[in-house]
């Protein structure tokens, strides 16, 4: 059996299995945790504790790749930053690996799901971000994606075309948007710094518990700007989205610089994200989890809508008042209504539902 199949009709008995041969004893008891892109399962042991076990996706990531992300993460650990880090197994390593598929074990924390933040909140999470980032200069990723308009933009954009996804009449605009933000990320962010980061870090991503908040899932973690780990905590537009801005950034710059222009990469990284995400749908179609989960994937509605998105974002980039590091609302900002602001939907930030 190829490993995707043996990956997509990974039973208890083959989890169970590989759990207990990495040294730690289960019971039997095992739950399927929400994640896409991964197999996620949590486990009791014999001892009543529980760890989490990942089954990586095959050809998603080489070892050496993933031997990055555990490496950041127990960097991480390593400076007492909120973090889950991954267990050495019996093999002495982090990684083991069953039928051509990797795996890993983290312990399960205890902790809640964040519905909103709290100004307060908002500082604490820039505080952690900036620890994070800190730790992130110290050593590179080579094997790791960098986040550049090539990696997130080109590639899946040439996928959508190259397999007749984007109905006809639809593909020269999609197209057309896509290359002109292609090439304003490209020279926005020339001389903006580079390093290891989170790079999905949504409110999906977040836990807080007794010890404040965890960071989860650094499976997608790049090579990139500061700046792509603070935009998706932002869940609003206008007056209110300026202000959870100045509240992470207050909270940032306690423990790291952090370049007021470095923000005006916030929306042509959304517009990336939109473009990246249809990609990843489309690459993943196989799946039947994901033919499930995206049914409207593919329609003339769904294109449609995500033609008019991404046209939307080079009209904001293009606005000659568009500057996000002007982060004082305007008088007109200051009084707008909270109902008449724009809330923002998961599409705009999860990868992983």
């Amino acid at each position: 059996m190829q490993a995707n199949e043996f990956f997509y009709r990974l039973t208890p008995e083959v989890i169970l299995k590989a759990v207990d041969e990495a040294g730690f004893l289960t019971t039997g008891a095992c739950w399927q945790l929400n994640s896409l892109e991964n197999r996620v399962y949590d486990l009791r042991l014999e001892n009543n504790n529980h760890v989490i076990a990942k089954f990586y996706r095959p050809g998603r990531w080489t070892l050496e790749q993933i031997q990055a992300e555990h490496i950041f993460l127990l960097d991480l650990q390593e400076q007492e930053i909120p973090v889950r880090a991954p267990l050495k197994l019996n093999n002495g390593q982090t990684i083991a690996k069953t039928e051509d598929i990797f795996y890993a074990l983290w312990p399960r924390i205890g902790g809640r799901c964040v519905d909103e933040f709290s100004e307060e909140q908002l500082r604490m999470m820039g505080r952690l971000l900036a620890r994070i980032h800190n730790i992130g200069k110290t050593q590179t990723a080579d094997s790791r994606i960098k986040l550049t308009a090539q990696n997130l933009g080109l590639n899946p954009l040439n996928y959508l075309l190259e397999n007749e996804m984007i109905p006809a009449h639809l593909q020269s605009r999609y197209r057309d948007a896509a290359f002109f933000i292609c090439d304003y990320f490209s020279d926005k962010s020339l001389d903006v710094p580079y390093q290891r980061i989170h790079g999905d870090c949504h409110i999906g991503n977040l836990i807080y518990g007794s010890q404040g908040f965890f960071l989860i899932d650094f499976d997608d973690f790049y090579i990139g700007p500061a700046v792509q780990d603070i935009w998706m905590l932002i869940n609003s537009g206008g007056a209110e989205g300026k202000n959870q801005l100045s509240c992470i950034l207050e909270g940032y710059r306690t423990f790291s610089e952090f370049e007021e222009s470095w923000l005006n990469l916030i929306e042509p990284l959304r517009a990336l994200r939109f473009i990246h995400y249809a990609g990843w749908i489309a690459r993943r179609w196989q799946d039947p989890a994901f033919a499930n989960t995206f049914s409207y994937f593919g329609t003339e509605e769904y294109w449609l809508k995500e033609t008019i998105d991404l046209e939307e974002q080079v009209k904001i980039v293009t606005d000659p008042h568009f500057a996000f590091f002007q982060l004082s609302p305007t008088e007109d900002e200051a009084i707008q209504s909270e109902s008449d602001q724009e809330e923002l939907t998961n599409k705009d930030f999860f990868w992983d539902l």
